[in-house]
């Protein structure tokens, strides 16, 4: 008994390895709040890329911009190109007829890689334009 008593004295005074234990007690943590800010970052600029392309889809077809006239469709493409990030066609939806004049909304949801856990995030834009006089929205 006193030998082993004598082992584990001699264990805890021994400080070789404790720099190690410390940074593998921390490490998770650290690599968590690590990958969730950056993952919180790309949310943000997609959140932004979605914003941006909803304004300028909306103001193209308020104006009735070449890149946004013939069809629906042409005007979610539009969108889609304006975004500058990897935004579906699915994503975008185009009101000729709403009372605010021409509307543009975007829906997209994107999973945060962050360890350990599974969240996502809804991103969601809304723009509306009001076409000048005597000029439709495009259709």
């Amino acid at each position: 008994m006193h030998r082993i008593s004598a082992r584990l004295r001699v264990l805890a005074g021994d400080r070789r390895a404790n720099t190690a234990v410390e940074f593998a007690l921390a490490a998770p943590a650290l690599f968590l709040f690590m990958f969730g800010i950056i993952e919180v970052g790309y949310a943000l600029w997609m959140q932004n890329a979605l914003d941006y392309s909803v304004v300028a889809t909306a103001r193209c077809a308020s104006l009735r911009g070449s890149d946004c006239t013939g069809s629906p469709s042409k005007v979610k493409s539009y969108a889609v190109d304006a975004s500058g990030a990897s935004l579906p066609l699915t994503a975008f939806g185009y009101n000729s007829g709403a009372a605010c004049g021409c509307q543009v909304s975007g829906n997209h949801t994107i999973p945060l890689n962050i360890p350990w856990t599974t969240l996502s995030v809804n991103l969601s834009s809304q723009a509306c334009f009001k076409p000048p006089p005597n000029v439709n929205c495009a259709s």
